[in-house]
């Protein structure tokens, strides 16, 4: 039987996540890249696997409650060529699963796959959905809770800050976000939601640190916009208007002990 391949996408951290309303649930609004993705290849075989090469099997209890939720998936191997390691905030865990699905035969419903991964690991990101940018998202429910403006078109300056941190589906120690959301539905324009990740961003460290993060000061430093963050790992992004990326700007992360520095954009409208 040939090999089949897939592509999945990923996101770099939110623009905005916390609770809405001081008891609320935990939403997102998450910043997706473009040219960016988790290569699949699936091989028949015994039993169900998953491998991220050169970060290891994704854990088998996890696979088995995400097969299980989907009534059943094809015994086989897939193969993960990941653009990020996993654990930093950019979806690599929901890629990875949905990776499994990819190769199952049917056609699965994007709310059935939020579902599943929400019952494997306790959330999941909005990448199984189209448009997933313009979602206001439950990320501990699986749910859509509304439809947003396009995430603006953008140059962004991104690497990494601090260690892997997973995300825990229990983990509820955001603060409330829901006047930063209501302002985003406004549709103001790219300095407008810059702001509005900027402080979200700070509003996350404030209460989750760590708290030598240096991106609030090197944005400040290089002229961004603004800048966004993984509320739950190490992704972080300086935002800039298209093409007024600074040319010492990497240099500048990577002294101020930002690692894997490169370039991202969003996709354009």
């Amino acid at each position: 039987m040939p090999i089949e391949r897939a592509l999945l996408p990923c996101h770099f951290g939110e623009w905005i996540q916390g609770r809405l309303g001081a008891d609320g649930p935990v939403a997102l609004v998450s910043l997706l890249p473009s040219r960016v993705h988790v290569h699949a290849r699936w091989q028949p075989g015994q039993g169900v696997r998953c491998h991220a090469i050169g970060h290891g099997d994704l854990d088998r209890a996890r696979i088995a409650r995400f097969a299980r939720a989907l009534g059943g998936l094809p015994q086989g191997r897939v193969a993960l060529r990941l653009p990020y390691p996993p654990g930093l905030g950019t979806g690599m865990s929901t890629a990875g699963l949905m990776a499994l699905a990819a190769f199952a035969g049917r056609a699965i419903p994007p709310w059935a796959l939020a579902r599943a991964c929400v019952a494997a690991e306790g959330a999941s990101d909005p990448l199984m959905l189209p448009e997933a940018s313009r979602l206001l998202w439950a990320s501990r429910q699986g749910r859509v809770m509304a439809k947003l403006p396009p995430q603006p078109r953008a140059d962004l300056l991104a690497g990494f800050f601090g260690p892997s941190r997973p995300t825990r589906g229990h983990d509820q120690a955001y603060d409330d976000v829901s006047d930063l959301v209501a302002l985003w539905q406004q549709d103001k324009g790219l300095a407008a939601c810059a702001a509005l990740a900027s402080e979200s961003a700070r509003r996350c460290l404030a209460r989750r640190g760590p708290p030598d993060d240096p991106t609030d000061a090197l944005a400040r430093d290089l002229g961004a916009l603004g800048w966004a963050m993984s509320h739950s790992g190490a992704a972080r992004a300086l935002i800039f208007a298209p093409g007024e990326l600074p040319r010492h700007g990497a240099e500048r992360l990577r002294e101020a002990g930002l690692r894997g520095v490169h370039v991202l954009a969003t996709p354009r409208p």
